[in-house]
């Protein structure tokens, strides 16, 4: 349901969604469906690196439902499929968009030692409306999973966003960023919330450009390398250029094994 799809296809990314098709969480925003965890199958992370070959990525998105149900919440699959496309697309990146993991340590180890170029984790909305947005998340959990990302491995760049139109406001925006470049995040997406079900959220605001713009000046002079804020503007958006525009350097990768917890 992305509206750049097109965009990022023709610029040779992609981002794909491993662990199955349904969530073991239900937030008001999202159009995937939430029920029991599907079983895990043992070839996706050979699969996915397999289609990204194939289809000449260059920058590899991997993101997922939530797997609360599985003893180590997918983080041994998220390293498997990074390393599986760094086997088969040694000069690709990769950037991991990944569910909170509940903060712990080693899982989020298990995900950073596979050694993607970004790692990603959204706040989605501010502070005040998490209850409403995403009932089964916490925002501290999620500002927890960022830090420890980032004391994980210090030049990883570490990214998260949110969703405009849900009721918040510009005070608590920037609330928001001060926040996240509190735990060391350094890019922040912002885009248009859009009901994607008749279930869903309704919008209750449609940012203008020019609000997008001077939210984008704000946060920048806050502090963020790098903020990308639009309504169409997703979680992956325009990520490869992004990467490439702070520096690859300042990445480092890890070739520590990890196969589950």
């Amino acid at each position: 349901m992305c509206p750049n799809s097109h965009e990022c296809y023709a610029q040779d990314t992609a981002t794909f969604m491993i662990l199955g098709g349904v969530c073991t969480r239900r937030c008001g925003f999202c159009a995937v469906p939430t029920g029991t965890g599907e079983r895990l199958r043992d070839d996706e992370p050979e699969r996915v690196a397999f289609a990204a070959k194939e289809l000449g990525l260059r920058y590899v998105v991997v993101t997922s439902v939530t797997r609360d149900d599985l003893a180590d919440e997918g983080a041994g699959h998220y390293a498997c499929t990074v390393r599986a496309v760094k086997r088969e697309i040694p000069e690709s990146q990769v950037e991991v968009l990944t569910p909170d993991f509940h903060s712990r340590e080693e899982l989020l180890r298990c995900v950073i030692n596979a050694g993607p170029e970004v790692f990603n984790h959204n706040l989605e909305t501010v502070e005040r409306l998490q209850r409403v947005v995403r009932p089964q998340a916490d925002y501290q959990c999620s500002l927890k999973t960022l830090e420890i990302a980032k004391k994980l491995a210090s030049q990883r760049i570490t990214k998260s966003g949110l969703m405009l139109g849900l009721g918040e406001t510009v005070p608590e925006i920037l609330e928001t960023g001060r926040h996240l470049l509190s735990v060391g995040v350094s890019i922040m997406t912002l885009g248009q919330y859009l009901k994607p079900t008749p279930q869903s959220l309704e919008v209750q605001e449609y940012v203008t450009p020019e609000k997008f713009q001077d939210l984008t000046q704000k946060l920048r002079a806050m502090g963020f390398e790098k903020v990308l804020a639009g309504a169409y503007v997703r979680s992956s958006y325009n990520a490869r250029e992004t990467f490439s525009g702070l520096g690859e350097a300042r990445t480092c990768g890890n070739s520590e094994t990890c196969t589950g917890i």
